[in-house]
């Protein structure tokens, strides 16, 4: 292995490097920092003052629905690869047919407990 077989990484990681350095110059350069500029509680883009709370409390149920959501679609996501070696383990007689669907079993298994939980259900 030669230096050449990596350049293609080392400029990549210039690249992303200096794309970072530049944004976060112009942000510190271009961004408002006085204090009769601060835009951070001012209502968006409307220009009107907001007449309750501006910060209001989220109920546990979208933080909760939220996790399900990131935790479903990890776990699809371990099956992609998976999917794109399928043909491979057919043409070496390995048998994955079994354990895919054993994991696709435990999702669904993992589904019902939610709704028989009540997980899902809005109105608690």
């Amino acid at each position: 292995m030669s230096v050449t077989d990596f350049a293609p990484i080392l400029i990549q990681l210039v690249l992303a490097v200096t794309l970072a350095a530049v944004i976060i110059a112009a942000s510190h350069l271009l961004g408002q920092r006085s204090a009769k500029n601060r835009i951070k509680d001012s209502a968006y883009e409307c220009g009107i003052p907001s007449d309750g709370k501006t910060h209001t409390r989220f109920s546990v149920k979208f933080y909760v629905t939220a996790m399900l959501f990131i935790l479903f679609d990890i776990e699809v996501i371990f099956l992609l690869p998976w999917a794109f070696i399928y043909r491979d383990f057919l043409a070496q007689n390995l048998p994955v047919v079994l354990p895919g669907l054993f994991f696709v079993g435990l999702l669904v298994l993992g589904l019902f407990y939610e709704v028989r939980k009540g997980a899902l259900d809005w109105e608690k």
